[in-house]
């Protein structure tokens, strides 16, 4: 296999990871991204029957995906050193047969193994799919307004949305789908991993209570805008909740919107 670590598609998860870094969202070993990655995009590295390094169990076996190739960043790891070192933070793998093994092709140089939310991710991805085939990237990430919100905020999807959609008008704008909210669990289970998957069938945006948010999109840019989206409006929201004054932005407001910008909101939100 040709030297990956400077194929497009990893330098541009180097810069997002350095940006999620910068901005807070990933300290420490915190947070994962995975890219379900075309053929054709591997191709110039492939040379048809690459060796396996390594075999990775799956905890869920993910028969769907057999033959497809991740590129996934590693457990354990620092969103902050994987622009210096991508072959020691990411991993290129490929799903077995039978969907029950993760054969490693490159990458995780110095050890260890795929994101231990990696059921989470298949999972978000293949539901995902079956909404949107464009759909490759799923990202998690600890921002902390976003997280603080869920501290003193009901968890319940539409109650959330509203309070999101209510802080600044771009937020109905860039999700009408809304946000979806999955109360506290144990975090790197294949429980969450499989009650996430269930969320993603209808949100593109997933808060998990006191941990952090994970998004799905087409590529990385696009994944990146959703979680800097909820972000800010959390931000705002934890700024002015206490306010006497504020006012925010109300159900018509959002109605007149959603008109404006001829949005499909998700049914029921805005009722």
């Amino acid at each position: 296999m040709k030297d990956l670590s400077h194929a497009p598609f990893i330098e541009e998860l180097c810069d997002t990871t350095d940006n999620m870094y910068r901005l807070g969202w990933n300290e420490r070993n915190g947070g994962n991204i995975s890219i379900l990655l075309r053929d054709e995009e591997l191709a110039p590295y492939l040379e048809g029957n690459d060796p396996i390094l390594r075999d990775l169990p799956l905890a869920v076996p993910f028969p769907q995906f057999a033959g497809r190739y991740f590129l996934v960043t590693g457990t354990g790891k620092y969103f902050k050193n994987v622009s210096r070192h991508p072959d020691v933070n990411l991993g290129l793998i490929r799903i077995s047969e039978d969907g029950s093994i993760a054969h490693l092709l490159w990458g995780y140089s110095q050890g260890g193994s795929t994101t231990s939310e990696i059921v989470m991710h298949l999972g978000a991805h293949w539901q995902r799919l079956q909404v949107d085939a464009a759909q490759r990237v799923v990202m998690h990430a600890h921002p902390a307004n976003t997280i603080a919100m869920t501290h003193i905020h009901p968890w319940e999807d539409k109650a959330f949305t509203l309070s999101i959609f209510g802080t600044c008008t771009e937020c109905i704008v860039i999700f009408p789908d809304g946000i979806g909210i999955l109360p506290w669990m144990i975090s790197s289970s294949p429980s969450i991993g499989l009650a996430s998957a269930e969320k993603f069938k209808e949100y593109r945006i997933l808060v998990w209570a006191l941990h952090g948010c994970t998004v799905t999109g087409t590529t990385l840019d696009e994944a990146f805008g959703l979680l800097e989206t909820v972000e800010k409006g959390a931000e705002i929201y934890m700024k002015t909740y206490l306010a006497p004054n504020r006012c925010g932005i109300d159900i018509g407001m959002l109605r007149d919107v959603a008109e404006a910008f001829t949005l499909q909101v998700k049914p029921g939100l805005l009722d």
